[in-house]
């Protein structure tokens, strides 16, 4: 018994720092890549800067001029936080209409396989419709206002959500889709406890897409409208005809930020969901 004692005082905690330090690998090479990138291209920025003459040096400031005028200056924050939070609150209203417009209408397609033929063609086609096309009738129809910009936003983040919705809840095993039928079960129940757990993945995947996508139409429906309090769109016009670099720049950055933001929300809820139960997210942590 002491002998046995020993050995497992012994061996166990290798094995716990093992663990520690795999998990801690795992974290840190998940993290590490993207800071080496940002730390290369602030160098590359930093060089291209410096190259340019004095008369054009203003087309492309220098990191820390961005960072110190552009956005930690009181007048520049000032301006691009309130402008932050409206493109946000603009982005997120859009994205969750197109959330469930978009599961809706997968859902009805994927009951009626004869809707699926007439209307996904219709939904591609909304797809390559150009925006700035379609923004002039919004303004007609919705006058310059903050629905306007809405759709503007569903319209560009709408397409992955019902495509990818729609692609896992075909890809249902059909063994598991013989056994419910074999047992009767409803359509509603072979939905709600079959495909759509099914189809998780692919909806998860389609929010992350559509997270960036709408961060994009927020940013072009304040471009073209120019209307109502300011957001990033309509400071980044702004701050290009008045030549302020470095506050364009800046609110260039917090806009990637924003998407960047969005993505990595949606990432984490899909890790959450996922992990107990599907290999995509088992591989990732591994």
């Amino acid at each position: 018994m002491i002998q046995l004692d020993r050995v497992t005082t012994v061996q166990n905690p290798p094995k716990l720092v093992k663990v520690v330090l795999t998990d801690r690998k795992r974290r840190f090479s998940g993290v590490l890549p993207p800071i080496a990138l940002s730390i290369v291209i602030i160098v590359i920025w930093e060089t291209i800067s410096a190259s340019l003459s004095g008369s054009r040096k203003f087309l492309l400031p220098t990191p820390q001029s961005v960072v110190i005028h552009g956005l930690l200056a009181r007048d520049a924050y000032g301006q691009i936080l309130p402008s932050f939070v409206r493109t946000s609150v603009l982005a997120l209203g859009g994205f969750g209409v197109a959330i469930v417009l978009g599961m809706l209408v997968a859902a009805v397609m994927y009951r009626f396989r004869w809707l699926e033929k007439a209307v996904f063609p219709y939904l591609v086609a909304l797809q390559a419709v150009p925006i700035l096309a379609v923004a002039p009738l919004m303004a007609v129809v919705f006058g310059y206002s903050f629905v306007a910009k809405g759709i503007i936003v569903v319209l560009i983040a709408f397409f992955p959500i019902p495509a990818n919705f729609l692609l896992g809840l075909r890809s249902v095993d059909a063994g598991l889709d013989d056994l419910f039928r074999l047992h009767r079960a409803s359509w509603w129940t072979r939905f709600w406890k079959l495909a759509f757990p099914n189809a998780l993945p692919q909806l998860l995947t389609g929010f992350r897409i559509s997270a960036g996508l709408a961060v994009v139409g927020a940013i072009v429906g304040e471009e073209f409208f120019q209307a109502g309090v300011p957001g990033l769109g309509i400071r980044l016009l702004q701050y290009l005809q008045n030549v302020e670099y470095n506050r364009l720049y800046g609110a260039l950055i917090l806009s990637s930020f924003l998407g960047i933001g969005f993505y990595l929300i949606f990432t984490w809820i899909s890790n959450r969901v996922l992990r107990n139960w599907h290999e995509s997210a088992i591989q990732q942590g591994t």
